[in-house]
């Protein structure tokens, strides 16, 4: 009897031990019920000995006892079976550990689908990709021949946190995330991709209505602010560099400042694993009011012509832009550099815009039982930088912050523009607690 323990759990099977290899994947294909021989049996936990598939190799062989551990992990990436020594048609016969493109769907539940909402296309694209990261042979630590793989050159999974930092990477991309959630026993299944309420929910009748009354079952939960370890879009490029030079015409002419909304289309970043880049192809200018320290919108009667347009020409929404340049010598050509560690990055008056526009253009999502999750929205700031140049710098605000603007809990203080308020809860609005702690 042996135990053979995948992502899936643990299951028994029973083998003799003069029983070949291949009989042992034969096995281990029927208890867990799985579609193809897209996985590799090892004998070590770390991968280090592996149970090639063989009609002459016996299990015997591999020293494996009765009620041993044999531990069953899906292929990531393309790898060929160790050769079998038996004759052609036992070769031909015999179970490979030839990966396929949707190797490892079998071995691992996805996360549940929730709602039938139609995604981005650049999701649907990424969802079908395998997204592990490719390793060539290591010359020093690989001493199996070019047929073969180990754990120095085996593909990495998107979410690697040692090749993110050595690529400086500093956040997986969302989808990374997902493969993430769909590791484990589990696979995904109880992965939770709820968003964020900061509202009491409708329709309790256990008690009076807020302000009256209030129970668990409605209370919305405390939040703890905490560092988001993924991002929706990864990169943001603009097809012509003329876009930007005719946005900053205002801001030159004028020295007031100029916002405007950014028109593309999503498409895989290949620089970031499973990432996604944003693609600007036009800047609209709404009608606005601006000085040279302020910035007001108007009502735009014609932003509806504007996004049928835009739809007609396969473009969207895909997020704003905004000045905050100050000339400091204008005959070299340079600016203030004002946005720093020292100061802030983005005010709180720009992060509570941020998630207004985010809540505006939701993530469609599948796997969310509201049909969103987050938003692809991007937000782009051309200010200065340390040489005092004319830079852009592109951000988004995390779901915890887009679900505080959605529900109206926060606003700006008028004597620190890198700190926001917290309402306080009223008769008519139930505030939830919001934590944070210094960094």
């Amino acid at each position: 009897m042996l135990r053979i323990q995948s992502p899936e759990g643990t299951r028994r099977i029973e083998i003799s031990d003069s029983s070949p290899t291949a009989e042992l994947y034969e096995k281990v294909l029927n208890a867990f019920e799985l579609g193809g021989f897209t996985f590799g049996l090892y004998a070590k936990r770390d991968k280090s000995q592996e149970i090639a598939s063989s009609k002459s190799s016996t299990i015997r062989k591999y020293n494996l006892s009765h009620g041993d551990m044999v531990y069953l992990f899906p292929l990531p990436g393309e790898a060929t079976p160790s050769r079998s020594e038996g004759t052609a048609e036992e070769k031909a016969k015999a179970p490979t550990t030839m990966s396929r493109p949707d190797a490892g769907k079998n071995l691992m539940a996805r996360i549940p689908v929730r709602s039938t909402v139609e995604e981005d296309q650049v999701d649907i694209i990424l969802h079908g990709l395998k997204g592990t990261i490719e390793r060539k042979r290591d010359p020093k630590n690989c001493l199996h021949g070019d047929n073969s793989s180990c754990i120095h050159c085996l593909p990495l999974e998107p979410y690697d946190s040692s090749y993110l930092k050595e690529q400086n990477i500093k956040y997986m991309s969302f989808h990374a995330y997902l493969r993430k959630l769909s590791r484990g026993l589990g696979g995904g299944k109880y992965a939770d991709l709820d968003n964020i309420s900061c509202r009491i929910k409708p329709g309790c009748t256990g008690h009076p209505p807020w302000p009256k009354g209030v129970c668990s079952k409605c209370q919305p939960k405390a939040i703890t602010m905490n560092s988001q370890p993924y991002r929706h879009v990864d990169n943001i490029v603009f097809e012509n560099p003329n876009l930007v030079e005719r946005f900053l015409a205002y801001w030159r002419a004028t020295g007031n400042q100029r916002m405007g909304l950014l028109y593309g289309r999503y498409d895989v970043h290949l620089d970031a694993p499973l990432g996604i880049k944003a693609v600007v192809a036009a800047i609209y200018e709404p009608p606005q009011e601006s000085t040279r320290d302020t910035l007001r919108l108007l009502e735009d009667p014609k932003k509806t012509v504007v996004d049928q347009i835009a739809t007609k020409m396969g473009l969207k929404c895909v997020g704003w832009i905004f000045t905050d340049l100050v000339t400091e010598d204008a005959s070299k050509g340079t600016v203030k550099h004002v946005r720093k560690v020292d100061s802030h990055f983005l005010s709180a008056q720009e992060c509570i815009n941020a998630g207004h526009f985010q809540s505006q253009y939701p993530n469609p999502c599948r796997l969310s039982s509201d049909g969103h999750f987050g938003s692809k929205f991007v937000t782009v700031i051309v200010t200065g930088d340390a040489q005092h140049q004319v830079h852009m710098e592109g951000y988004q605000v995390s779901n915890q912050c887009q679900a505080l603007v959605r529900d109206d809990c926060l606003v700006p203080t008028k004597d620190a523009p890198e700190l926001a308020f917290v309402r306080e809860s009223t008769s008519e609005r139930y505030i939830p607690d919001v934590y944070y702690k210094i960094m």
